[in-house]
């Protein structure tokens, strides 16, 4: 390139380095810098600022760092100008090392401080610095204010949020459009709407970036109604404008309205949608699973030609893996790569693999994704969990802790909550370990997450423990979940109390609550007590009754006998009973050998849903417990006429991480032989001591001995007796079964847990049964 004819007049070089400076070109400057040392011109103050300013500008650092190191004078411009440089290229250690050799720094180099710590993330350290500047008595500027104000909002510092706006006041520059729409955005990221609207309805002008704001903010605290209003008074709304109105009624829940907004700018507005816009209403077909819209969109993003590398390819993985349609998520992959896959798409495209149950996709991707983040790692982990992979689960759970990212609360809380599904109590225990060596047990969703795992695990006293660790600071969650555990577990008179205190300490009960709440009072036979907080839920909560409250409130009346008046609160709820209601009441009918109600309910029942195996068995086991055999064996023919299978009964145990698992008369077991040989020596054991066969539990036409032997072999039973071989002696034994246990085995379990002298926890479909020392903690009432 040929070096310009340049004049050697110290003016007209300031000029020519001004104007290269607005042309970025770093060619002219350098032969401006050459003529000037070549001709030796003058190297007056003036000139050399702007030569260092021309290489802080147009990126030469090192240059600009030289030329100041040679200025016999440097001015607060030539301190500023290198500080900027420092500050914008990322380096501010070196910047915060040369602010403080600055002889005199003014509001520009404090500013610049708070700029460069504001841009690059360090947001306390730009509040800190503002507040630095202050008490150094020098003044802000609206630049100063708009950074400064953008930190408090980046961190949600209020209280010095409200600070900065009186300092604007106090300077008169509450005016300035910009410095105002900074106020606005502060107070509406840290959740004062009143301020925010207060500052909004002052500004004399307002440009769209105030309007914009308000309309977010109304959208986010779900002021619809507010921010519509406020959208129709625009004159002139931009592509933000818009967003602001799709985006917020996709955060609240609003799909199809906000699908309805997007077609009504398409039609009525010049302005094309940009990313911000697709993402929106993609994710709108997402929450929707609508398939066919999201391919309308979709082929709107192919006529416009829009770019589908990045956002808006990975709106449309979410889009379609979410939709059903996981096999064109993974092609948009395979056409994209990887690089630019989020984890919001991974996480999507991970639920589509597992909701169709082949996870080896999903882990490739994981594996060649360049950066996971915690969001990701706990995807995967679920998405392991349940597809009941527990050890490839537990496996990458390992590897997080040791290369990946650490886990956070809610990466612990999602790992507990699957394993609470499992009541796998020796995983739970290795991750409340994990959780304590991690400092996270204190987090609320970490405990809430642990008080349930240990409730469904069948060990309350640990779940207890956790929640008095956190009771105090807990949220309505946390309570409900102690409830939830201690009704489940039949402790339905502590259940009540935790709830009093609850009420007494103002924690608001949500519907769940209520729902353990009446659990509670069904196991204890609470029928007044019962019908007391249903109406206390309604009348004084305000709270709707579920399904989930009037299944309850039947089960309550049917347990107690209260048959009829189970059948009439059903026939006067405002909703439609479904297959829950008329089971809890057919389950009473038999429980209490109500044929004709049986009859009634089944019938019911099985209208809703005719392939229900547990109305047929149900209702045939209740004309087996009133002895009318015929009835029973019409019932059980015509299930098997109408290919009903009965659902059969099973229960496990876990034994040092392996479970095994047994059903009625089972002989398949490695140690079926021992199996055997221990319940026969425990059942002439236990009869010694007073305990007596209930045959009638057996519901067949059978002879005594007969009958004996059946029950002698229950799933439970054979379960308990593998235990008691393979455990060390005063170790709890802890079962599981998929069916309500019955009289026979409830009554045995009380025996032997008195025999062995060991606590045997059962839990069956229902609930959990702590046997100890003859005694079963539901008190005889299930």
């Amino acid at each position: 390139m040929q070096t310009p004819n340049l004049p050697t007049h110290s003016d007209t070089c300031v000029y020519l380095l001004q104007s290269a400076i607005k042309s970025r070109d770093p060619f002219i400057g350098r032969c401006i810098h050459a003529r000037i040392i070549k001709h030796g011109l003058c190297l007056g103050v003036f000139l050399i600022n702007n030569l260092l300013n021309f290489y802080s500008k147009t990126g030469s650092f090192s240059d600009a760092h030289r030329v100041f190191d040679e200025m016999p004078l440097k001015t607060t411009f030539s301190w500023n100008t290198i500080l900027s440089a420092y500050a914008k290229g990322g380096n501010l250690v070196s910047a915060r090392q040369l602010f403080y050799q600055i002889p005199q720094p003014d509001s520009v180099s404090w500013t610049t401080m708070i700029v460069g710590y504001n841009h690059l993330g360090y947001f306390n350290s730009a509040i800190a610095t503002f507040l630095h500047m202050l008490s150094s008595g020098i003044s802000p500027t609206q630049f100063t204010f708009t950074n400064v104000l953008s930190s408090c909002a980046a961190t949600q510092a209020l209280d010095v949020g409200k600070k900065v706006h009186s300092f604007v006041v106090k300077l008169g520059l509450s005016g300035a459009v910009c410095v105002a729409n900074s106020l606005l955005n502060m107070y509406a990221k840290c959740g004062d709407s009143i301020m925010a609207k207060i500052v909004f309805d002052r500004m004399r002008l307002k440009d769209t970036s105030s309007w914009n704001s308000m309309i977010s903010m109304h959208m986010q605290f779900g002021r619809l109604d507010l921010a519509l209003a406020l959208f129709d008074q625009m004159s002139d709304p931009d592509i933000v404008s818009w967003n602001s109105i799709i985006t917020g009624y996709c955060q609240q829940g609003y799909n199809i309205n906000a699908l309805k907004t997007f077609a009504f700018m398409l039609k009525n507005s010049s302005l094309k949608p940009d990313n911000f816009t697709l993402g929106s209403v993609l994710s709108a077909c997402a929450n929707l699973e609508s398939l066919k819209l999201g391919k309308q969109i979709h082929a709107h993003i192919l006529r416009a030609d829009v770019d589908t590398t990045g956002a808006v390819g990975n709106a449309l993985i979410s889009m379609y893996a979410k939709s059903g349609s996981v096999e064109i998520a993974q092609r948009i992959v395979e056409l994209s790569g990887t690089s630019t896959l989020n984890v919001k798409a991974f996480t999507s495209l991970l639920d589509g693999y597992v909701k169709i149950g082949d996870i080896k996709p999903a882990r490739e991707i994981f594996n060649s994704l360049k950066c996971c983040d915690v969001i990701a790692w706990t995807a995967m982990i679920v998405g392991y969990a349940q597809n009941g992979l527990i050890s490839d689960a537990l496996a990458l759970f390992r590897a997080m802790i040791r290369e990946g990212p650490k886990p956070n609360n809610y990466t612990l809380a999602a790992v507990l909550s699957v394993f609470s599904s499992l009541a796998s109590l020796d995983h739970g225990k290795q991750l409340h370990a994990i959780s304590i060596r991690l400092e996270e047990v204190p987090s609320v969703s970490v405990g809430n997450a642990l008080i349930t795992m240990y409730s469904r695990s069948g060990s309350i006293k640990d779940a207890r423990q956790v929640f008095h660790r956190i009771c105090s600071y807990g949220d309505t969650l946390t309570w409900t979940s102690m409830i939830l555990g201690l009704a489940q577990h039949g402790l339905g008179n502590e259940a009540i109390v935790v709830f009093e205190k609850m009420l007494k300490i103002n924690i608001k009960p949500d519907h769940i609550t209520f729902v353990g709440v009446l659990s509670a009072c069904t196991h204890m036979g609470l029928v007044e007590q019962g019908k007391s907080y249903f109406n206390l839920m309604k009348n004084v909560h305000y709270i709707e009754p579920t399904s989930s409250h009037y299944a309850c409130m039947i089960d309550l009346f049917g347990r107690a006998g209260l048959l009829e008046e189970a059948y009439n609160f059903i026939r006067n709820m405002p909703i439609e009973p479904d297959v829950v209601a008329w089971g809890s009441l057919l389950s009473s009918c038999r429980v209490h050998k109500n044929v004709d109600l049986a009859k009634v309910a089944a019938e019911k029942l099985l209208l809703i849903d005719p392939n229900n195996s547990g109305a047929y068995s149900a209702l045939a086991n209740t004309f087996s417990a009133c002895g009318k055999w015929d009835a029973a064996a019409k019932v059980r023919k015509s299930m098997k006429d109408r290919a009903v299978k009965k659902e059969q009964g099973f229960s496990w145990v876990q034994i040092k991480n392996k479970v095994h698992t047994f059903g009625v008369e089972d002989a398949l077991h490695p140690q079926r032989d021992a199996i055997y040989r221990m319940i026969s020596k425990i059942w002439k054991e236990i009869k010694k001591i007073g305990f007596v066969p209930d045959t009638n539990s057996v519901l067949h036409d059978l002879e005594q001995e007969v009958k004996e032997q059946i029950l002698r072999h229950h799933s439970e039973k054979l379960a308990i007796a593998f235990a008691l071989i393979n455990t060390p002696e005063h170790t709890t034994l802890r079962i599981m079964k998929n069916l309500r246990v019955c009289n026979d085995c409830h009554s045995a379990i009380k025996y032997i847990s008195l025999l062995v002298k060991r606590e045997i926890i059962v839990r069956d479909a229902t609930r959990f049964h702590h046997f100890k020392d003859g005694s079963c903690s539901c008190q005889d009432y299930w």
